[in-house]
């Protein structure tokens, strides 16, 4: 089978083949249809993500196909059924072997290419704005990096839940899809104030920032009394450096996220959620904004558009 690997770090993706995996103990081996990119691939390509595989490895966190072959003990599941998991790696290949409790049943009014992108930006943006924050109608949800991956899921939600959306992306273009997808309020990251800006709206209630840098700065000081920070990552390459003596004047709270943590700590939080996401997709409620679909060949072009921040959604390789 053909794969994308990564065989040096910092390197560009190698197209290699390897032998067509088999179903161990229970796992599943999987045709891979389509892989959604996210930022923290470009991490794991540079050795500073969280999860660190040993070298060489398949890249790719997530991944809708079609099951070929149940191994020992599995139940539940099937071959012929379509499904979509977050499995860290292994998902730009033409085959994946694959726990079978990490995946999950889509329906079949789900295409591929919005399954691949589904799990990953709205699992961790309903997880962070309703588990974590508890998001209420009417309160205001400032969200940073809103024409991302995640970030616009955020805005959907969020207007989606009953809140207030103010949406910080950089450029006219990418603010337009954010407005698309509900946010009341547009920033442009790149000429307007965000601490003055957000204040004059009445300040933050709920701050979705998977940006960091001098933006979490700014967002911190436009929070109201007792709003929640939820900091996801890092993509301007500066973790900021909380201070103590503004969460005790205003009474913030902080809180740490990591929606892949969840797969080992407390699943139910992720299959509650991916419960409550299928049905709102089903009605047709939520849309998944995927900007571009690539072939497996050009796995590098794709996270390019994730690097150099030309994509706004999701990213999908088709390996089919």
């Amino acid at each position: 089978m053909r794969a994308m690997q990564v065989t040096e770090l910092g390197k560009p993706l190698a197209l290699v083949d390897l032998p067509q995996p088999t179903a161990g103990s229970g796992q599943v081996v999987v045709k891979v249809h389509t892989c959604g990119l996210n930022f923290g691939d470009l991490l794991i390509v540079k050795g500073s993500y969280q999860e660190k595989p040993q070298l060489p490895f398949t890249l790719g966190m997530e991944l809708c196909g079609t099951i070929t072959e149940v191994g020992e003990g599995v139940e539940g599941f099937a071959p012929g059924q379509r499904i979509a998991a977050y499995c860290g790696f292994g998902a730009l290949a033409e085959f994946a072997a694959i726990p079978a409790n990490i995946c999950v049943p889509i329906p079949d009014q789900m295409t591929d290419e919005h399954a691949a992108a589904f799990l990953i930006a709205y699992g961790t943006s309903h997880v962070a704005l309703d588990y974590k924050a508890h998001l209420k109608p009417g309160e205001r949800l400032l969200v940073l990096g809103a024409s991302g991956g995640i970030g616009l899921t955020a805005v959907e939600l969020g207007k989606l839940m009953g809140a207030e959306v103010i949406a910080v992306a950089r450029g006219a273009e990418k603010l337009a899809v954010a407005k698309a997808a509900g946010a009341d309020h547009l920033l442009d990251s790149d000429t307007d104030d965000i601490r003055e800006r957000v204040k004059a709206l009445g300040g933050a209630d709920v701050v979705y920032d998977p940006i960091g840098g001098e933006q979490f700065k700014a967002a911190l000081r436009a929070c109201n009394p007792e709003a929640r920070l939820i900091p996801l990552g890092f993509a301007s390459g500066e973790v900021p450096q909380i201070p103590a003596n503004h969460l005790l004047v205003k009474n913030l709270s902080v809180i740490g996220f990591y929606w892949g943590g969840y797969t080992r700590v407390n699943p139910k939080v992720l299959t509650d959620s991916f419960e409550v996401l299928t049905r709102w997709y089903v009605e047709g409620r939520i849309h998944p904004h995927v900007s571009n679909v690539l072939p497996l060949e050009e796995a590098n072009a794709a996270l390019d558009l994730l690097r150099t921040r030309q994509a706004t959604g999701k990213v999908v390789v088709r390996i089919d």
